[in-house]
């Protein structure tokens, strides 16, 4: 009998009661006469979760005037808190996708959420910098990381073999829809009651997902005896996968040696450049600086939120039904030139250009990940998660040098100009980089046991 590590699968009476359910059939999962698999209750589990923890990523751009304002720190050393916070939300992710293979899902993410409270919580309390680079840098990286993509990634390999490209537009969506609920909210909060409150917020909201995960989210089908969505035959759960680390470095070390990897990585890194570090950290503080409102700037990134949704769930159809790699370029090409667009439009006032901008850029947000998913997948097979959690470092990466170097950039010459226009021009290259991608799969080093 194979081993589990989700502790509410330990018990075998309790096992055995959740197969015969899924197995005989439960009133409350029929429509129509026809069951609903069990794979899109826990996907929808997984939305809400990866949509509550979304709030932390409202926050960032609408704390940067308010903490120089209060502290007199610098955007540069802001940003650098934020720098952090985006390279450890990358570089976590490949660990944490290994974690999930050796203690459960459900474990690393409840943990993960705690985290993310903590550090947020914290930052009411802080008087230094350093603090800041601790609490939202250290902290909130850390536990945001383990709740990137491959969380995604891994749900959708493991509960899914149809429907794929659809389920990771939906998930990654999540996030998107986290930042339409939660911004507007925290930049009136930010603007009425100064920006602490709005940190306990986040902390709260994360805090709250914790037990909602706790009893709702399974690690595996075979945890309640049923088969993942349109597979032919039972999967049994695999045993636990020990030395996590050092599975996700072995799988590294493999992928590296491998010409699709440094261009997934690539690309995925001018994305992350040119959405997280880019838009999502500096778009507010640029709007501002030509007189717009924050709570009107921080509307438009809802309004972003909104058309991400759409968009990101679009390309997942689209990429179950066409080639990814020109998908990406497609993606790359079109949001590089709305960036060049960008410096024009900015105004004390919100005009039908910008909304077309907002609109826009927001359908091609993130986009790019369901096509980048597809081709991990289809290039590194059951590595494909730890694979991409590397792929989600180096887009990690790539946005915190922009939200870092941004800062840098606005502090030197008092506008942001010159960022949206190297931005625009980096995505043309990534545009360039999805279309050598070679469509053979490539054999991998088995990760080490």
């Amino acid at each position: 009998m194979t081993q589990t590590t989700d502790s509410a699968a330990t018990e075998p009476a309790a096992a055995a009661a959740e197969a015969v359910e899924a197995t005989e059939g439960d009133p409350s999962v029929r429509k129509g006469g026809h069951r609903i698999h069990r794979a899109w209750f826990v996907a929808a589990v997984t939305f809400v979760t990866i949509t509550g923890a979304a709030a932390f990523r409202s926050l960032p751009g609408l704390l940067i005037d308010p903490l120089h304002q209060d502290f007199g720190w610098s955007r540069g050393t802001i940003g650098a808190a934020v720098s952090i916070n985006l390279a450890l939300y990358g570089l976590t992710a490949p660990f944490a996708a290994a974690l999930m293979d050796r203690f459960g899902i459900r474990r690393v993410v409840a943990a993960a959420l705690t985290v993310i409270a903590l550090g947020s919580g914290l930052t009411v309390w802080m008087t230094a910098a350093w603090q800041l680079l601790l609490c939202w840098g250290l902290l909130v990286g850390l536990g945001t990381g383990s709740m990137a993509l491959a969380f995604a990634a891994t749900v959708t390999n493991r509960w899914f073999t149809e429907r794929r490209g659809l389920v990771t537009g939906i998930l990654t969506a999540a996030s998107a829809s986290g930042q339409l609920v939660f911004l507007p909210l925290l930049s009136w909060i930010v603007e009425r009651h100064d920006w602490r409150p709005a940190a306990v917020t986040v902390a709260l909201a994360a805090l709250a997902v914790v037990p909602f995960v706790w009893l709702l989210l399974r690690d595996h089908p075979a945890d309640i005896g049923v088969r993942p969505y349109g597979a032919k035959e039972f999967v049994p759960k695999p045993d636990p996968v020990p030395g996590a680390a050092r599975r996700a470095v072995t799988v590294l070390s493999s992928a590296v040696r491998t010409g699709p990897f440094w261009l997934l990585a690539g690309t995925f890194a001018i994305c992350g450049a040119s959405t997280n570090g880019l838009i999502q950290t500096h778009f507010v503080p640029a709007a501002h600086d030509h007189g717009m409102p924050i709570t009107a700037a921080a509307s438009l990134l809802a309004v972003i939120g909104v058309f991400d949704v759409v968009g990101t769930i679009a390309s997942g159809w689209f990429t179950d039904r066409f080639e990814p790699r020109r998908l990406l370029a497609v993606y790359y090409a079109l949001r590089g030139i709305s960036l060049l667009f960008l410096p024009m439009l900015l105004a004390p006032s919100v005009h039908p250009p910008m909304i077309f901008f907002i609109v826009f850029y927001g359908l091609d947000w993130v986009a790019t990940v369901p096509p980048t998913l597809a081709l991990c997948r289809e290039q590194y097979g059951e590595d494909s998660a730890i694979v991409f959690g590397w792929v989600l470092a180096s887009h990690q990466v790539g946005a915190a040098l922009v939200a870092f170097v941004g800062g840098v950039v606005r502090d030197a010459f008092g506008s942001y100009d010159m960022v949206w226009y190297a931005s625009g021009a980096l995505c043309a290259v990534a545009a360039l980089m999805a279309l050598v991608i070679r469509r053979r799969p490539l054999s991998l080093v088995p990760a080490a046991a």
